[in-house]
């Protein structure tokens, strides 16, 4: 069961890249303001679904503690606003598979904020080994674009690195948190003023959806599931198995990022590449390594 729902989870998180571009398209979505408007309706529905969906897991209340509102602006900040603002905007100038494969490091990002920033745990050996196999496999996908014709982009590369540590920013926030508020009503209360904020300011400065089909529609309903759903699967198996078990199977994400977009977006030569495909391997061997459980040994 915890395979099963793991994966779902990992898969469903890992087909939002090429389900993003795709909405690009049906939508006719072009400048950066119709990018964060996109953005902003995503996670104030997936905001309400997030909320009904953990109320009904977990048995608990709509609202949150008055007290528990300040931690919900800095997660909202980092979780919501800079990192999917960042994302959807690189999204629009790298490829599915590249993207991916880039994404699939926070993991790595999120050890180091961790470990060094906020002194949640220790930074071992073992942790050390797997952000180097993983930073590797980022060198391995940006000398295959250079191989391509693809340099290195600011708006791409640079702003995906960037919201994979705004990712990381806000896991520990989270993490921090999680003892004064119930995880699903701070995740799920800070999509909704984050992508209320996105939506204000994507239409403030002038976003618009060039068309509205209803495969475009389609794929914004099915994004708001992506993030409830697979939040929720995430934290029902987190709230009945050590952290560990669960952990581990975070690796399919980028592997199913890249394949998805390989199928879905047509990117088949870049997913089949050598240099993506080794790249990929690292990324995935890096947190593999990094949420290996240590081998206790009975006496």
């Amino acid at each position: 069961m915890v395979f099963a729902l793991a994966l779902i989870a990992c898969l469903l998180w890992g087909s939002a890249f090429s389900m993003i571009k795709l909405g690009y398209r049906f939508l006719s979505i072009g400048g950066t303001a119709d990018q964060i408007l996109f953005a902003g309706l995503r996670f104030t529905l997936a905001g309400i679904l997030t909320v009904v969906i953990g109320k009904g897991i977990f048995k608990g209340s709509f609202l949150p503690k008055r007290s528990a509102l300040p931690c919900m602006a800095w997660l909202a900040l980092f979780q919501t606003i800079l990192q999917y603002t960042l994302f959807y905007v690189s999204l629009a100038h790298l490829s599915g598979v590249r993207g991916s494969i880039i994404n699939g490091t926070g993991t790595f990002w999120a050890i180091l904020v961790a470990c060094l920033i906020f002194k949640q745990e220790q930074l071992t050996a073992r942790k050390l080994a797997g952000c180097a196999i993983g930073f590797l496999g980022i060198l391995l996908v940006n000398l295959s674009g250079l191989h391509a014709g693809a340099s290195f982009s600011v708006l791409g590369d640079g702003f995906m690195i960037l919201s994979t540590i705004a990712s990381s920013v806000s896991a520990a926030l989270l993490r921090q948190f999680g003892s004064r508020e119930a995880p699903y009503l701070l995740s799920g209360w800070q999509f909704f003023f984050g992508g209320l904020i996105l939506t204000a300011a994507g239409w403030i400065v002038g976003g618009r959806f060039g068309a509205v089909t209803m495969q475009g529609i389609g794929i914004l309903i099915y994004l708001a599931l992506v993030s409830a759903v697979a939040y929720g699967l995430w934290a029902l198996l987190l709230a009945h198995n050590p952290v560990s078990k669960v952990q581990i199977y975070f690796f399919v994400t980028p592997v199913a990022g890249v394949f998805l977009s390989a199928w879905l977006l047509g990117e088949k030569n870049q997913a089949l590449g050598w240099p993506a495909l080794l790249a990929l391997i690292c990324v995935s061997l890096g947190i593999y390594i990094v949420n290996r459980p240590s081998r206790i040994k009975q006496v």
